[in-house]
């Protein structure tokens, strides 16, 4: 088949990576190892993960409520505030819940690879809100250790402990879904921060109710944060990789390349190579080839693509065979 075939059988494909686009003119190459005859980028959102973050949602959102209830009728700013730290990881959860919802939707012609980003998007938001919520605590601890507040230790004992089994539950219904993903991730940050908010709430009631001391509470509070502050920034980062389209943490591009030489008999050389996630768990890859003399472009195309998924994870592969080594360089190259 001619060169100007090839070409315009890859734009036919209706094949869009986001950016990723290779629109040389006259560059000759072969699709022949990307298939699209009942190609579908429909995302395989797991149901599990939709059901264990409702589930985590529901739990959180009813104990939220009780525990305002009990902070107004105690007078206890405390619980009060820690309602108001549920409040943050309900939405978050909810948030979770509705990207999992839409990341089921197939893929159309406007979005390509469906939604599933939407899961990344929540993730980085859910990050953000850990963020805002880190340093409300610290501001309002540093304001009862200037002025401390009078906190009714009975009432705040038994609601922390309450609160600990209700995150000790939705921690456990949330380990059950795929912790590759990052909402799945996220939502287990915000619980384990009321988790580990529940306990040092239980250590201050204690506190409290033996000694009066009460600038242990915006203590504790600060230590909490700080753990809060460490995951959360993982989170963040781990997010907006993504959405930059960061290489995966298992490839190396350089590496990638010269492995795929080695192992594939017939491969002569790996250029223009773009990995990419769209989501958790869910890499992608575009990049070209050159072949040794006789070498059968089928055959080299489809070993290659198997090397990509037995030692990469990447199921998804787009390769071009160049039979030009002196084709333009890649569009994307700075």
């Amino acid at each position: 088949m001619p060169a100007g075939s090839e070409e315009q059988g890859a734009v036919d494909h209706g094949h869009e990576h986001a950016g990723h686009g290779h629109g040389e003119t006259g560059h000759d190459h072969d699709h022949s190892g990307h298939d699209h005859a009942g190609h579908s980028h429909a995302p395989t959102v797991s149901a599990d993960n939709e059901r264990v973050v409702l589930i985590g949602f529901l739990l959180t959102a009813g104990f939220m409520v009780a525990e305002v209830v009990a902070g107004l009728l105690s007078g206890s700013l405390a619980l009060i505030a820690d309602a108001g730290h549920m409040l943050t990881d309900a939405a978050a959860l909810l948030l979770a819940w509705a990207a999992f919802r839409f990341g089921r939707r197939a893929s159309d012609g406007k979005r390509t690879f469906g939604y599933m980003r939407l899961e990344v998007v929540a993730g980085l938001i859910n990050a953000v809100t850990l963020f805002a919520l880190v340093g409300w605590i610290i501001y309002e601890a540093f304001q009862r250790f200037l002025t401390p507040h009078e906190v009714l230790a009975g009432p705040m004992f038994v609601v922390a402990v309450l609160g600990l089994v209700v995150n000790i539950v939705v921690f456990l219904v949330l380990s059950r879904g795929d912790k590759e993903h990052v909402n799945i991730r996220g939502a287990m940050v915000h619980v384990l921060g009321d988790l580990l908010g529940s306990v040092a709430a239980i250590a201050a009631a204690i506190t409290i109710w033996l000694t009066g001391w009460m600038p242990i509470d915006p203590i504790l509070s600060v230590l909490v944060s700080l753990l809060v502050l460490r995951s959360a920034w993982k989170l963040f980062r781990g997010s907006l990789h993504i959405l930059m389209e960061g290489t995966p943490g298992n490839v190396v591009i350089e590496d990638l390349g010269k492995a795929l030489v080695a192992s594939v008999p017939g491969l002569k050389s790996v250029r223009h190579v773009h990995v990419w996630s769209i989501t958790s768990g869910k890499p992608v890859a575009t990049l070209e080839i050159a072949l040794m003399p006789g070498a059968d472009a089928g055959a080299v195309t489809h070993a290659v693509k198997a090397a990509l998924g037995a030692d990469y994870g990447i199921t998804h592969s787009t390769i071009e065979v160049i039979w030009d080594e002196n084709a333009p360089a890649c569009a994307l190259a700075p």
